[in-house]
């Protein structure tokens, strides 16, 4: 498969994972590009022992998650936590059955809880929830166990349902 097919292929999915774990749009994008510059500079390293989704898929989660390392740090600057003060993270678009919220608001506020998540966390529930991977397949993403996998989550539906009720008081 040439590499035009293959960002072809694999250019949506990767797409919606970071725009899942950032909720911005133009940082998915920027994330997507990111990825396959790696995934072409490192193909020939790509050994064939895991999917390729479950090698895009690791890219990318180390994308966001430089992404993330990247925003906190810039975070804790008080100029850029000033000039940021009004920033809130776009409504991301869940493009699959049954994510999507009515409204735009109930969508802005879940986004805001996901992204208060701890990464781990975040991940997980991104991977087993938004992308609808099984257990094993999140887990190899991981690269953790299982049972340490649906710890992770069951922490972040936790953490999730505690930030939305807070958001109802």
């Amino acid at each position: 498969m040439s590499f035009p097919q293959f960002y072809e292929k694999y250019k949506t999915q990767v797409f919606n994972l970071a725009l899942r774990y950032t909720g911005i749009t133009e940082e998915a994008e920027e994330i997507t590009q990111d990825v396959f510059v790696a995934a072409h500079r490192h193909l020939d390293k790509f050994r064939g022992e895991s999917d390729v989704n479950t090698w895009l898929y690791r890219i990318t989660l180390n994308r966001c998650h430089d992404w993330s390392r990247s925003r906190s740090r810039k975070k804790r600057s008080f100029i850029q936590r000033w000039l940021n003060a009004n920033d809130e993270p776009e409504p991301g678009h869940w493009n699959h059955p049954g994510a999507q919220l009515e409204e735009k608001e109930e969508l802005r506020v879940l986004m805001s809880c996901i992204q208060g998540l701890p990464e781990k966390q975040k991940t997980a529930l991104l991977l087993l929830k938004a992308e609808g991977k099984s257990q094993k397949e999140a887990a190899t993403i991981m690269d953790i166990s299982e049972k340490a996998l649906e710890s992770l989550f069951q922490r972040a539906k936790s953490g999730l349902q505690k930030k939305l009720n807070k958001t109802k008081e």
